[in-house]
């Protein structure tokens, strides 16, 4: 539904592809979000941490939700479409079409979804390496990133895949090219997913050395030559073809594309907190971190400077601000797993039913029960004697751990980040999570730092239409853009007394991990003297 307020002059669109859904939004030129849409799209999981989805799909979806939030809109206003997406690996042919990544030959699922966790043993082998360019990701490559992925499908699917394909894209990528005909890539993906740097470009060494020599000989047309920065404006914008099908005027300008959750860095990092009393007030964007919280989550800190710190990816340049060095923290699975557990307990269908009664979602009803069982005292204290170690799906940062399974995180992420040289004294919440109350509030008692929350609950969406924005030469640039569309929302303060709480349950938590490490040497020992 659209905002009876006075309509400004320009809009752009923003276009986020998450795991689960399509959304797009229909942005003015102060961050407002005027009118926004989703639509789920389809994940299939043939076998174990095989996770697959359509490009086809996610395309028509894109189309359907651009469609509603365009609808009665003078088009003429409309100046800039931006798009992210999540880091998933869209694979075509030479006439781009789809190509099937899985044995049985689908082709209509020809992506591997970043969440994917089947190219184990090449990621393994690529990390035996040793390469210089692992220096760029914390010394350690993750299986969600694209190497192992590219060389998965060369070992396994070489005849059907791999000597058919004419382009990998990274999805987001795959989104601009759909739109204008262009396969330049973003310099987001492939500093972030694929090893290349802004300083020397692709390292030939590298793909030689992990078996994928093809990828030099082509000269990288498979996986990109031009590289473009993000908000850059790509070709001539909208073809024809993919203005009728989004329901936009051809020509419109379009955006280099970014990763979702940089979009979402972009959509926040930047605001304007005068006159909140923050400690980053009068500081620059440095003294911030940008926490997107969804299916998973990511700690994105900017520097002047390239730190490298252990476990956590980057130093990547102008992957997200343009001319400032990221760091990328994260955890493969939040909102999934505080989903996974929830649903599978025993008491699952009581709670369906109650939230239900209570005309409440199920974690508005938690929370509520949680409010009235913790009596006076911090909700945390419920766990005082209860300690669980949080990664069901292997540790992403910063101890880059896929064997490790078990909100402590987020502190263990920034204490190494600030051991390596970051100076942070703000978090910036946005992403499906932070419109939990208990969850934002616990960070910033974990951690002991305010926490900002965006004044638009779709600050990845922002994010996506600040890159629009950029592309249609409104805003000089993306720190410009992000400074006038960015708004600070709620402001949670840390309750130090709980953090003395915490800060016990943080030594518990360093000890989990201390104690899985003992316990799996003592039982490696058995193997090796079995095997």
């Amino acid at each position: 539904m659209h905002s009876k307020k006075q309509t400004p002059e320009k809009y752009y669109v923003g276009i986020d592809v998450g795991s689960a859904s399509v959304r797009a939004a229909l942005v003015d030129g102060f961050g407002t979000v005027m009118a926004h849409a989703e639509q789920p799209i389809q994940i299939w999981e043939p076998q174990a941490e095989h996770y697959e989805q359509s490009s086809a799909d996610i395309w028509a979806a894109c189309c359907s939700v651009t469609k509603k939030v365009v609808s009665g809109v003078d088009a003429s206003r409309i100046r800039g479409v931006g798009f992210d997406a999540t880091c998933s690996l869209v694979v075509v042919d030479k006439q781009f079409q789809p190509l099937a990544v899985n044995c049985e030959g689908e082709n209509y699922r020809n992506v591997i979804m970043w969440m994917d966790h089947r190219a184990v043993s090449q990621v393994e082998r690529i990390n035996a390496t040793q390469h210089r360019v692992l220096s760029y990701v914390g010394g350690v490559m993750s299986v969600e990133m694209q190497p192992p992925k590219l060389l998965w499908i060369k070992e396994n699917l070489q005849e059907s895949c791999w000597e058919k394909a004419g382009h990998f894209f990274d999805l987001p990528d795959f989104l601009s090219w759909k739109a204008t005909g262009v396969t330049a890539r973003s310099l987001c993906t492939v500093v972030c997913k694929w090893t290349y740097t802004s300083d020397k470009g692709w390292d030939d060494s590298f793909w030689k050395m992990i078996g994928l020599e093809d990828l030099v000989e082509d000269k990288y047309e498979k996986i990109g030559n031009r590289i473009l920065s993000p908000g850059e404006s790509v070709g001539k914008g909208l073809t024809p073809e993919a203005a009728k099908d989004l329901g936009l005027p051809e020509g419109i300008a379009v955006a280099a594309s970014l990763i979702d959750a940089h979009a979402g860095g972009l959509g926040v990092i930047g605001a304007d907190v005068k006159g909140h009393n923050l400690p980053c007030e009068n500081q620059p964007i440095t003294s911030r971190v940008a926490m997107i919280c969804g299916t998973s989550s990511c700690h994105m800190g900017v520097s002047e400077t390239p730190i490298f710190v252990p476990g956590v990816w980057g130093p990547y340049f102008s992957a997200m601000v343009p001319g400032l060095w990221l760091n990328e923290g994260g955890q493969s699975a939040t909102g999934k797993l505080i989903d996974h557990v929830v649903r599978g307990h025993v008491a699952f269908p009581e709670l369906q039913a109650k939230a239900a009664a209570s005309a409440h979602s199920i974690y508005t009803y938690l929370n509520s029960h949680l409010d009235l069982i913790k009596k006076s005292l911090p909700v945390g204290f419920l766990t005082v004697d209860l300690h669980v170690w949080p990664d069901f799906h292997g540790n992403r940062s910063p101890l880059t751990d896929l064997t490790l399974k078990g909100m402590l995180g987020t502190r263990h992420i920034l204490e190494t980040m600030q051991a390596a040289g970051h100076h942070i004294n703000t978090l910036f919440l946005c992403g499906g999570l932070s419109k939990n109350p208990l969850f934002v509030q616990m960070h910033a008692d974990i951690t002991g730092k305010p926490v900002v929350l965006s004044k638009e609950a779709e600050a990845v969406l922002v994010g996506a239409a600040i890159l629009g924005a950029c592309a249609s030469g409104d805003f000089a640039s993306i720190q410009e853009a992000m400074a006038k569309m960015g708004k600070v929302g709620r402001v949670v303060q840390p309750n130090h007394e709980h953090k003395r709480f915490y800060d016990k349950k943080y030594k518990v938590f360093l000890k989990l991990v201390e104690h899985q490490r003992e316990y799996r040497s003592i039982m490696d020992s058995f193997r090796s003297g079995v095997m």
